[in-house]
C-alpha cells in the first residue's frame, strides 16, 4: 500500500460517459455486479435478487441543503461553500474571492434579508470559519432560502442547479438536514424497489453521515498515503447499532449503500465486526489493504479517476478488478458519477478479508 502512487489509480473516462441528468424513473439505472469471479450486467431492480434472507440495508439519511451562498463585504462579492459547524457552532467553510478577508469582517449573505456572518478565523489549509447570527432551525431556513445546491462540479449547469435538482439531488432516505453533497448511491432507490427489498426478508436500517465539501476536493499528492480526509459529522444510534449487530449475530450480510455509510459503519466498527453507537467526526480513509471489519457488501456508484472513493472501492474488490470493471463499464455505455448508474461489490478475497461469502 505504502508503494501506491495517485496514476495507480487513474482509468480513461470520456465526458460522454458523464451523467448530467438521472434516468427517470430512478430505479431504472443499470448495475454492475462486480464479483471475484467475473462480472454480470443487470439493473438496480435485480438488487433485491442478490440479497439473502436476514441481510441488512444500511443507507445513509443524510438530507443536502443548499450549501452555496453569496456574500458581500463592501464593495466585494465573495463566494461561500459550507461544511459543516464545529463543536464551537462556528461553521467551516471555502470561500472564493476570498483572500482579502481578515478576522472579524462582517459579510452580509444575497438572498437573507436578516443573515449575517462573521469571520471568525482563517485557516492554514485556506478554510474559513465563519460565525452566523442564527443558529438552528432559523439558520437553515435562512441558508433554504438564501443558497443553492453545491453540485459536483462534473455535473454541468452554467446557470447554476435547476429546479429539478432540488429533487433530483435528495434521496428516498433523506431525512436529516446536514449534507453538502447527496450520498449518491441512494439516488437510485424508490419505495417500490425498498419494498421488494423487504419483500426479500431483508432488514433496512439508516445512519447518517453529513457529507462534507471534502468529497469534491481532487487528491493532490503523489504519494496516496500522503492525503489527508476531510472530517465529516456522523451518527450511529443505540438502536440502529444494536439491530445491525443483531442481524450479524443471525448470519445476515451487513450491505452498505454508498461509500459514506460503508465509511460510518467501519469507523464505529469494533475488531470482531460489531458496530458500536457513534456520534462525532470521522475522517476515515480506506486505501487497498484495509481490513473491513463491519460491512460485507457495498451499493456505489461509478467513481472519478484519481480520487479517494475510487481508492476505497479498490480496496474492497481489489484495484485490477476494480480497473477492469470499469473499462468494461466505459465501453458498455454506463452512466458515470452522482447522477449515473452503480454497482454492487463483493469482496475481491473473501477468506483474506474475513467476510461472508
Amino acid at each position: 500500500m505504502s508503494d501506491l502512487t495517485l496514476a495507480d489509480f487513474d482509468y480513461h473516462l470520456p465526458p460522454s460517459r458523464i451523467a448530467h441528468e438521472p434516468v427517470r424513473p430512478r430505479d431504472a439505472a443499470r448495475m454492475l455486479h462486480i464479483r471475484s469471479d467475473g462480472l454480470t450486467d443487470l439493473t438496480i431492480r435485480d438488487l433485491p435478487s442478490l440479497l439473502h434472507p436476514g441481510d441488512i440495508l444500511v443507507a445513509n439519511d443524510t438530507r443536502v441543503f443548499p450549501a452555496q451562498l453569496q456574500a458581500t463585504r463592501g464593495n466585494a462579492r465573495i463566494g461561500l461553500t459550507l461544511d459543516r459547524p464545529r463543536a464551537d457552532g462556528v461553521w467551516k467553510a471555502l470561500a472564493r474571492n476570498g483572500r482579502r478577508l481578515r478576522t472579524g469582517d462582517m459579510l452580509a449573505i444575497e438572498g437573507s434579508p436578516v443573515l449575517t456572518a462573521r469571520v471568525a478565523d482563517k485557516d492554514p489549509d485556506g478554510s474559513i470559519g465563519l460565525e452566523f447570527n442564527l443558529d438552528g432551525e432559523p439558520l437553515m431556513q435562512a441558508f433554504e432560502q438564501a443558497g443553492v445546491l453545491a453540485l459536483p462540479p462534473y455535473i454541468h449547469r452554467p446557470d447554476g442547479p435547476t429546479p429539478a435538482d432540488a429533487i433530483d439531488y435528495q434521496t428516498v432516505f433523506a431525512r436529516r438536514q446536514g449534507a453538502v453533497a447527496a450520498p449518491t448511491a441512494g439516488l437510485h432507490f424508490t419505495p417500490a424497489l425498498l419494498a421488494d427489498v423487504e419483500a426479500a426478508g431483508v432488514k433496512r436500517v439508516t445512519v447518517t453521515l453529513h457529507v462534507g465539501i471534502g468529497t469534491f476536493l481532487p487528491v493532490r499528492v503523489d504519494r496516496v498515503t500522503d492525503h489527508r480526509m476531510h472530517a465529516e459529522r456522523g451518527e450511529i444510534t443505540p438502536e440502529t447499532a444494536e439491530t445491525i449487530n443483531q442481524a450479524r449475530r443471525n448470519g445476515g450480510r451487513v450491505i452498505a449503500v454508498g461509500t459514506t455509510s460503508l465509511r460510518l459503519l467501519e469507523s464505529a466498527a469494533q475488531p470482531d465486526g460489531t458496530v458500536r453507537p457513534f456520534l462525532g467526526e470521522t475522517a476515515l480513509y480506506i486505501l487497498p489493504g484495509y481490513r473491513f471489519k463491519a460491512v460485507d457488501r457495498l451499493v456505489t456508484n461509478f467513481h472519478l479517476p484519481r480520487s479517494t472513493l475510487l481508492m476505497l472501492v479498490s480496496a474492497l474488490s481489489g484495484r485490477e478488478r476494480i480497473l477492469a470493471a470499469y473499462s468494461h463499464a466505459v465501453e458498455a455505455g454506463y452512466r458515470f458519477h452522482s447522477y449515473g448508474d452503480a454497482c454492487f461489490l463483493e469482496p475481491g478475497s473473501p477468506e483474506a478479508n474475513g467476510r461472508k461469502a
